[in-house]
């Protein structure tokens, strides 16, 4: 076996009990990784992979990144879905004989960053564990960056659906998941669902309720579960405590931001599954799963990030209670009808950093000076919040600005930390001057010697003679006194020649070297005194942290009602009456996402009334491109909003709160699952008709479409029909199925609406407009014209319609005569022109050649043509 260096043995007994992780090995100013690690970190770090003796002669591959730089690449590995394991020395080279110890200091993984640099500012990074018993699913999750730690536990028929719609919410960076999880199991198919995040199997002994209880109490320094508010949810508390315990195995720090856990159900806030949530794209859009495009994208305009990241959870948990939309209402309208209020507070927000995620740096012991300072930067603006107080009305703003000032931590801050503090603690100039008298004293020797230096030159120059004397300084031999060669003679004995150049000798004396070792003494006692001081005072802000996050909570919900009232404003968006009716009331309402890329004046706005009584279900005819799908994502949308707390473009609305929104909007064949479009469409639809309520809103787009019309017309109606006697839930339906707009007469409740359009000289012109009653026509023909098809097809498909229409059906349509139907060959022949074109030598014709060449072209060309108009109407 090869007998391995000292350095590397140390190194491979700590890989040893980080085997799932890159390695960071601190080697001086560098981190260095070893052997498959290397490999794998040059490849995706784009870094030179070289080699390193190992022992024996054996060359170990090795690659290494600058420690100043280190965030920069851990950050890709991070987002590669690696974890890597930190690995520090612990003891100071200088003072060590032999091997320098060294230990892991942290474990970062996809879900446990907290480095601001690696992550995205207005999107939260969650970490989420999974637990199930025999009759529950428990969920835990936690953005270890700003210390936000919730736990929900479902039961039910439902629970599946419900995690899994509460997992597409979250997008988890990370999941844990026990590590004998059968891929039966239902938390198995949450994890290959969500394959962007990264699965890490944990111990299966954590999922043990009295081990989890403990571990809670224990963490939390609570003696019952009751003040936890867990008592009654034992899947959520192994959950719970599977993710402490994961964070107290990786980040080896201060959990000081984690002082508390808030229960919540998913049926708090409006109903939204994966289906709904992805096809309104409340958050990302469908094209490219990205921020723009969406809902979400169009009404923001958030001046912090925490605000940012607090109107995306809004927007994904809308309200269901009536009293606390209309607080948010109020308060929005407040700052709507207000402009300067409105102004000054988005203003001093623009002054406020990140304190959400500061405080969780802070909380982890992991802040640096120039972070601390921007707490700082941040807290002085507070006054000017509260100053404000007396100018509000609203309950919900009076709340937010009766905010904990904390002029205590910022005092704190203000006494100690320098205005220019660095981003690192071991570069000093961290302290204020007249903080603390060593740190002064110190700094005076280290950087103000030039007045000795000055005097030390002066004075050697006259016992020497030499006017030329001068002192120097350069890293290899650090002061010296340089003397020109004609004076060389003159230099006295003691002093010790250094360095020869071209045209002068370099010298040291006692003196200087005394003066040297004082003054680097002096920095490197003063680095370390302001890195003592540093941690001193960002332990007394860690005890803060609460507080702080306190206020964060508070600044992002001002921020968030100040974003809804600016896009209102700017928009031209009304506030709702939101109520316990059963009405859907929408007065020119308009598609917000829709209008904001058309630009408003050529969005068409439309009107919406449901309730539950005569107009429970529209089904909505009219052709393709004629905005019947916009027009139903709209009211979607508009509920959506108005139940976030967000006043809704149109000119009135009124919207009796809903419990759920579903939507079936489109399909796409499931080929992992092995489903075809009409499977999932039916999948979807039967998720709709187990789970939605008398309270629902329901989105249908072409139902039975996947399959033969009369099958497709059959299912569609019987759709319907269900949801008419047995839910009762407000719907809006779109079909093909002119056959069903009869239901009107049948089925209490439904009505009928229909996109207008103008028929103008045989084109199609989409008007956008929905209006009562049915559609005369699909306009499926001209609809494929605008998209392009062929002449020919577009030719042939009107000669099919108008035989199926004159005869009365598919089964009457008589064959139509080969010779006289257009050929559409897959490839067309090249016609004899284009080869006699392609043999042309241009270059030597003459104008008058190319002229008649021309000319002879179109007598061939149209000849065929007349004779064929001919022949066809002799034929009729």
């Amino acid at each position: 076996m090869t007998k391995l260096t000292p350095m590397m043995e140390q190194y491979r007994a700590i890989k040893e009990q980080y085997p799932d992780c890159i390695l960071f090995f601190r080697l001086g100013d560098f981190y260095e990784m070893f052997f498959e690690d290397a490999e794998i970190a040059a490849q995706i770090l784009e870094i030179v992979l070289t080699a390193r003796d190992g022992g024996s002669g054996v060359k170990v591959p090795m690659c290494g990144v600058p420690f100043h730089a280190a965030d920069t690449y851990i950050s890709r590995l991070i987002a590669k879905g690696y974890r890597v394991a930190i690995c520090e020395q612990v003891e100071d080279p200088a003072l060590t004989k032999g091997l320098v110890k060294r230990e892991v200091v942290r474990v970062i993984t996809p879900g446990t960053v907290v480095d601001v640099s690696m992550l995205e500012a207005g999107e939260n990074n969650y970490l989420v564990a999974l637990a199930e018993n025999e009759s529950a699913i428990g969920l835990a999750v936690i953005d270890v960056s700003t210390g936000d730690f919730q736990a929900t536990e479902v039961s039910g028929p439902e629970a599946s659906s419900l995690v899994l719609s509460e997992l597409y919410r979250l997008r988890p960076a990370e999941c844990l998941i026990p590590a004998w999880t059968q891929r039966e199991s239902i938390l198995y198919e949450f994890t290959e669902k969500f394959q962007n995040s990264v699965v890490t199997e944990m111990d299966p002994t954590y999922y043990q309720y009295a081990w989890a209880e403990a571990k809670l109490r224990e963490f939390f320094e609570v003696e019952d579960l009751v003040e936890l508010g867990l008592e009654s949810c034992p899947a959520a508390v192994i959950a719970a405590a599977v993710i402490v315990a994961f964070l107290e195995s990786t980040c080896r720090a201060q959990l000081k931001h984690l002082s508390r856990i808030r229960t919540y159900q998913p049926r708090e806030y409006l109903g939204l599954d994966v289906n709904t949530r992805r096809n309104l794209e409340l958050t990302r859009n469908l094209k490219d799963g990205k921020r723009e495009g969406s809902l979400l994208a169009v009404i923001d305009c958030c001046r912090t990030a925490m605000g940012r990241r607090l109107l995306q959870r809004w927007l994904e948990q809308p309200l269901v209670d009536v009293k606390a939309i209309n607080e948010r209402l109020d308060a929005v309208e407040e700052m709507y009808n207000s402009f300067s209020l409105r102004e000054r507070i988005r203003e001093i927000l623009g002054d406020v950093h990140d304190i959400e995620r500061l405080a969780g740096r802070i909380g982890s012991g992991v802040a640096s000076p120039r972070e601390l300072l921007a707490l700082k930067n941040s807290l002085i603006n507070l006054p000017a919040f509260k100053a404000l107080l007396p100018e509000v009305r609203t309950h919900l703003l009076k709340k937010i600005l009766e905010l904990d000032t904390l002029e205590d931590v910022y005092r704190l801050l203000d006494s100690v930390l320098d205005e220019n503090a660095p981003a690192s603690i071991r570069e000093g100039g961290i302290i204020k001057p007249g903080c603390n008298p060593e740190v002064d004293e110190l700094r005076k020797l280290a950087f103000e010697g030039k007045e000795w230096l000055l005097e030390y030159e002066q004075g050697e120059r006259e016992r020497t003679g030499i006017k030329s004397l001068k002192l120097g300084f350069n890293r290899v031999f650090g002061y010296f006194i340089e003397v020109t060669k004609p004076n060389v003679h003159l230099v006295p004995s003691h002093y010790v020649r250094k360095q020869t150049l071209v045209n002068a000798e370099r010298y040291i004396t006692d003196d200087l070297k005394n003066y040297e070792e004082k003054v680097l003494s002096a920095r490197e006692r003063l680095v370390l005194l302001e890195q003592e001081l540093f941690q001193v005072l960002r332990e007394e802000v860690a005890c803060h942290v609460s507080r702080l996050q306190e206020v964060a909570g508070a600044l992002a919900k001002l921020d968030v009602i100040a974003c809804l009232a600016e896009t209102a404003f700017r928009h031209d968006y009304v506030r709702p009456l939101v109520d316990d009716s059963d009405v859907i009331f929408v007065k020119n309402g308009r598609h917000p996402v829709v209008e904001r890329f058309l630009g408003s004046e050529s969005f068409v706005p439309n009107d919406t009334y449901l309730d539950d009584k005569e107009r429970r279900l529209a089904i909505i005819t009219g052709p393709n491109m004629g905005g019947k799908s916009t027009y139903m994502r709209q009211v979607a949308l508009i509920t959506i909003l108005a139940q976030v707390g967000s006043f809704v473009p149109a000119t009135e609305a009124r919207i009796g709160v809903v419990d759920q929104v579903f939507t079936r909007v489109g399909a796409s064949d499931d080929l992992v699952g092995g489903q075809s479009t009409f499977m999932v469409e039916m999948v979807e639809v039967a998720h709709i008709l187990k789970n939605a309520t008398r309270k629902s809103l329901v989105i249908l787009d072409e139902i039975g479409r996947g399959t033969s019309t009369f099958d497709g017309m059959s299912i569609a109606q019987a759709v319907l029909e269900h949801i008419c006697s047995h839910i009762g839930a407000k719907t809006l339906f779109a079909t093909h199925y002119h056959e069903l707009t009869g239901l009107d007469e049948v089925l209490p409740g439904v009505f009928n609406l229909s996109v207008s359009v103008k028929e103008s000289a045989g084109a199609v012109i989409f008007l956008k407009k929905v209006i009562p009653g049915r559609a005369d026509k699909s306009y499926g023909i001209q609809v494929a014209g605008l998209a392009g098809l062929p002449v020919g097809v577009i030719q042939r498909a009107g000669e099919i319609l108008r035989s199926l229409e004159s005869k009365g059906g598919v089964d009457k349509v008589e064959a139509i005569n080969a010779s006289n139907v257009v050929q559409l060959a897959l490839f067309q022949e090249e016609h004899p022109l284009v080869e006699e074109l392609k043999q042309l030598e241009l270059d030597d014709m003459t104008p008058l050649e190319a002229l008649q060449l021309l000319y002879r072209w179109r007598e061939q060309l149209v000849a065929p043509s007349k004779k064929g108009k001919r022949n066809k109407r002799g034929g009729g």
